[in-house]
């Protein structure tokens, strides 16, 4: 299994606590972006830089991904694409995309943006919180503890 890190709306503290656990649990841990981005020295964490345009480090994970792998993104579409390959998904916030709900987020995702396109202003998502970096911490690491068995 490897981890591939969605990493250019990545939050700082959620790119730490990957560099922790990816070092812990010996996981190859590879970090996608259209900029260059500073890792910590290891032998399980690496970056592909790719050019710049829209959903390019998307579509370069979906295309390097395989069953089992994990994939961490808040991009809805592309979890949906990456459920489809066999992969599992967690968001910044702590919480796994599943083939169950996926469909779900996208139909409100798409909802939303046609609220937004006709004027209606729907506000953006809370604000990143030290909950919601504890959550995502404990989901990765319940994912990475059974997944090593």
């Amino acid at each position: 299994m490897q981890i591939w890190v969605d990493a250019d709306a990545c939050p700082k503290a959620i790119k730490e606590t990957i560099y922790r656990a990816a070092e812990r649990v010996k996981a190859t841990t590879t970090f996608v972006s259209n900029k260059r981005l500073r890792i910590p020295v290891s032998d399980y964490i690496k970056t592909i830089q790719v050019p710049l345009g829209f959903n390019v480090a998307d579509e370069k994970i979906v295309e390097l991904i395989v069953a089992g792998d994990l994939v961490i993104s808040d991009d809805i579409p592309f979890a949906a694409e990456a459920i489809d390959k066999g992969g599992y998904v967690l968001n910044f916030r702590g919480q796994f995309y599943t083939e169950e709900n996926i469909r779900e987020r996208l139909s409100i995702r798409d909802f939303m943006d046609g609220l937004r396109s006709t004027g209606v202003e729907t506000g953006g998502p809370a604000s990143f919180r030290p909950k919601d970096r504890q959550a995502f911490a404990d989901q990765l690491d319940r994912f990475l503890v059974k997944r090593s068995k």
